[in-house]
């Protein structure tokens, strides 16, 4: 026997797991009842038949009755919100991190356009900058001239500026070329550099087996001799690079005399064709750090293994060392974010562009209606760690759903309307609040004789039932099919509540309902993009494009294009 105690509680968490998520789950309903109730284990049969029971009732509420029940609680949710949140604030720390003499970067590579994961970056550096009292710096690590665009420049500084990250300071890193190239000059003077000409297969075979290099041994002046013929681009791509003198033994295959400057012909997008030697990450991104007073570097953990190479380096140059510090990447769970593979879908057009709304690249987040204090909330939640967190989207959508609630307008829309006549219908005129709880206006309409209602209400509707037109009257049903006829009545029974679109006021859209694109065994779905079609409100006409609304009973959806009145569906 289930004791009020644990009843009650059963009810309310299903209540807020319905409100977070969409519906209510009965496995996440009995974690929280077993969290608070541990004794409820003693009879788990009756306490599943219970949670299975007001999960169900739950699952059924309309929204405005589940949203009235769980403001009953709403102080207790976000008390205990509260509480979850101080108790991540240790998260935040970073060893060896000095409050008032701190300076971190987020250094992007210009190369693609940014998603969630890289937007985690920089939100948690910006963060780190605030707790410590220090400062952010935008360094762009430009140095692929095949891969770097100013497209990507630019659409990274709108999807920053657009997520709220404010930098104190912006550089790049091919501004800075003729330093770098100082440096490599002070590493062939000290014997820990040397020009390489073998063909990349030997070296990557050589690498593998742990075997020097021919070139190795070559004399110091030689090897000054013909870097500086790379560096006026006498020396064609793969005739010659620069490699630094690691330890060819080492367990860490990245200490196996690495390249760090090498030979790429093409066009820069921002320093034209100044420089034909280009360095890589390994010797550009430590310097760069070293001289423009970085403190604490915040990466991925899968650099790892180059921060004992980065140590090396500035060793060798005599440079400052900043603090490495790790954390885990953050993976959204059936979904692509690899350059490659989405250049690929894109130009096969099996995806309409960076910003489709399937995808979680910013752009595509900010187009679907993802808010940036959701992201920062979502992203946080996370603190610092080394274990990679793999969620479902959901998740961030969650997050939105609270942001967005308390201001979203909300229409009535009929996905494939129906028309519903009323018999001897009366003209009458009828204001409805355009939010719930908010006092910003109502909508207003006159009503007359012809309304449309959903093709999904219209086939559940039976002769002699009586139905409730959502803050207007009831009807009671006179006849059934491709049209619906009824006529107004005060019976006090009805069978539920259903949205109406005025017959006179009214405007046809599209909706797109984006799915997950990639499915359980990692392959693109073709039909992960969905549609839905229909008539909204007339009131619909003075949205604004990209405007957030809520369609009541079908979800959050936001104005992608007013001229043909599109939407994309957010989530419910």
């Amino acid at each position: 026997m289930i004791g009020p105690d644990i009843e009650k509680a059963i009810r309310k968490y299903a209540i807020k797991n319905a409100m977070d998520y969409g519906k209510a789950n009965e496995k996440s309903v009995l974690g929280k009842v077993l969290s608070g109730f541990p004794g409820a284990r003693s009879d788990m049969k009756a306490l599943t038949a219970s949670i299975e029971r007001v999960v169900a009732e739950v699952n059924a509420m309309e929204r405005q009755a589940l949203e009235n029940e769980y403001s009953r609680h709403e102080s207790e949710f976000e008390a205990f919100e509260k509480k979850k949140a101080e108790e991540s604030i240790p998260k935040f720390v970073l060893e060896g991190a000095v409050k008032g003499n701190f300076a971190t970067r987020y250094a992007p590579a210009p190369n693609g356009y940014m998603h969630i994961g890289h937007i985690k970056a920089a939100l948690m550096a910006r963060e780190f900058a605030t707790i410590y009292e220090g400062k952010i710096f935008l360094y762009f690590d430009d140095t692929n001239p095949e891969k770097d665009r100013q497209e990507y420049v630019d659409e990274m500084k709108k999807d920053l500026k657009w997520a709220g990250i404010k930098f104190d300071d912006e550089y790049y890193a091919s501004d800075n070329i003729d330093a770098v190239y100082d440096g490599a000059r002070k590493l062939i003077r000290s014997g820990n550099a040397y020009v390489c000409e073998c063909g990349a297969e030997k070296i990557s075979k050589e690498r593998y087996e742990g075997r020097e290099c021919e070139h190795r041994s070559r004399p110091q002046d030689e090897n000054a001799a013909l870097f500086e013929r790379m560096v006026d681009g006498e020396l064609g791509e793969g005739q010659a690079i620069l490699r630094f003198r690691g330890d060819m033994l080492a367990k860490n295959t990245t200490l196996r005399d690495p390249v760090i400057i090498r030979i790429k012909k093409q066009e820069h997008y921002r320093q034209g064709k100044k420089y034909s030697a280009w360095p890589t990450y390994d010797l550009n991104t430590p310097i760069m750090d070293s001289v423009h007073g970085v403190t604490d570097v915040i990466r991925s953990k899968e650099f790892e293994l180059r921060d004992e190479l980065a140590a090396m380096i500035l060793g060798a140059l005599g440079l400052r060392k900043p603090k490495i510090h790790s954390e885990a990447r953050l993976v959204i769970t059936n979904n692509v974010t690899h350059k490659r593979e989405l250049n690929e879908l894109i130009s096969g057009g099996e995806l309409m562009g960076w910003d489709d709304p399937r995808l979680v690249t910013v752009s595509a987040l900010r187009r679907r209606g993802i808010v940036p204090e959701a992201i920062w909330k979502f992203v946080l939640r996370f603190g610092m760690s080394k274990t990679d967190s793999k969620v479902n989207l959901s998740m961030l959508l969650s997050e939105n759903r609270k942001v967005i609630d308390p201001t979203a307008k909300r229409l009535f829309y009929a996905e494939n309307p129906v028309l519903l006549r009323i018999k001897e219908g009366r003209a009458k005129q009828v204001a409805l609040r355009v939010h719930p709880s908010s006092e910003i206006g109502n909508r207003r309409y006159e009503i007359k004789d012809e309304l449309f209602i959903s093709a999904k209400d219209a086939a559940a509707l039976k002769v002699g039932s009586v139905v409730r037109l959502k803050d207007l009257f009831d009807v009671k049903i006179l006849g059934t099919g491709r049209e619906i006829t009824a006529e107004e009545t005060h019976d006090s029974e009805h069978l539920g509540i259903i949205q109406w679109i005025p017959g006179e006021d009214y405007v046809e859209c599209s909706v797109m309902i984006p799915g997950d694109p990639v499915g359980k065994e990692g392959k693109f779905l073709k039909g992960s993009m969905g549609s839905s079609g229909g008539y909204v409100e007339g009131y619909a006409r003075q949205l604004l494009e990209h405007e957030i609304v809520q369609f009541e009973r079908f979800g959050f959806c936001i104005l992608d294009g007013k001229e043909n009145m599109q939407f994309i569906f957010i989530s419910r």
